[in-house]
């Protein structure tokens, strides 16, 4: 029983430092400048202007601003914006385009923290909007090309506050304070399970059993051993679990910062059990799209993977 209680209170200590000593300070910079720029109507210029470009790939004014709010927020941001997309008439190919982009991409509560380990972010950036706008693609014109294409009248216009003076600027800086407090927070629970889980298993010789059973496989494919437990830990406890295990493995030495930035493709990104099941909880209908979105999540996700893996 003491080995089970010290094993839990090591894990808190270190979920919690990480969500609120790396986390916490980096997500209120960034929350805190995405509002400001939105308030500003920085954004909404940025959107206007890009949307012509990347309606090709199957997005709207409203994708593009997934996009941002994935890159530069966190993965669950996008929830509000697929929704409005479906209350607001967007059709059925388009929504599965942003949902596959969004899928694909590398989400900012994972990213930035991990940023703070190592992780070069410009490269990450760049190939998270290539790989983005590939699933986009993949998911219009290929896996949802059956989907329908019909649309109401779309209103794409963005609310949000506006920052005009100084007390609109401070109101501005404390929602997304408060915002950034509430992610951090809210991952505490997912980092703490997660790393007593990570732990037993390693305790049980779940870990060692694995790493023996694919160490053929991946030698064959040229990957590293170590890459298993956050693979694992990743797609059946999603992003922010990976982060908590990848922090403790960079501390501990079992992983190194240039295989971190080598396999950042196929670890930095929705695409995993919990990170689908938040978003497909938008809608109806953006439930009803996930797997032609999925399908062309899994083609940028490659992309991504090939891109880091060529640099590395």
């Amino acid at each position: 029983m003491e080995i089970i209680i010290d094993v839990i209170l090591r894990a808190g200590r270190s979920a919690v430092e990480l969500s609120l000593f790396v986390l916490l300070p980096v997500m209120v910079v960034m929350l805190s400048l995405m509002r400001l720029l939105e308030a500003r109507g920085a954004l909404d210029w940025l959107v206007a202007r890009v949307t012509p470009l990347l309606r090709p790939a199957g997005l709207t004014g409203l994708g593009v601003f997934a996009a941002v709010q994935v890159s530069f927020v966190s993965f669950a941001a996008p929830v509000a914006t697929l929704t409005m997309m479906e209350q607001r008439g967007c059709s059925d190919r388009h929504i599965a385009a942003t949902l596959a982009m969004v899928m694909a991409m590398a989400q900012a509560n994972a990213a930035f923290p991990l940023t703070a380990l190592g992780l070069h972010y410009p490269p990450l950036l760049l190939f998270s909007l290539l790989g983005g706008l590939v699933a986009a693609a993949a998911a219009y014109y290929v896996f949802g090309r059956g989907l329908s294409s019909a649309e109401q009248q779309l209103d794409e216009t963005l609310h949000h506050p506006v920052a005009a003076n100084a007390k609109g600027v401070l109101d501005t800086i404390n929602r997304a304070g408060a915002e950034a407090f509430k992610i951090a927070v809210g991952a505490i629970p997912m980092l703490v399970l997660s790393l007593v889980v990570v732990t037993a298993l390693r305790a049980g010789g779940v870990i060692d059993g694995l790493t023996r059973l694919l160490a053929a496989p991946m030698a064959a494919m040229g990957l590293d051993q170590a890459l298993i437990l956050p693979t694992l830990t990743k797609y059946l406890a999603g992003g922010t679990a990976m982060l908590g295990v990848a922090d403790e493995m960079l501390r501990q030495g079992q992983m190194s910062v240039a295989l971190l930035n080598g396999s950042a493709g196929f670890l930095i990104h929705p695409l995993d059990i919990p990170g689908v099941a938040v978003l497909i909880s938008s809608g109806r209908r953006v439930a009803a799209v996930w797997k032609p979105a999925a399908l062309g999540a899994c083609v940028g996700i490659l992309v991504r993977a090939a891109g880091h893996a060529l640099i590395a």
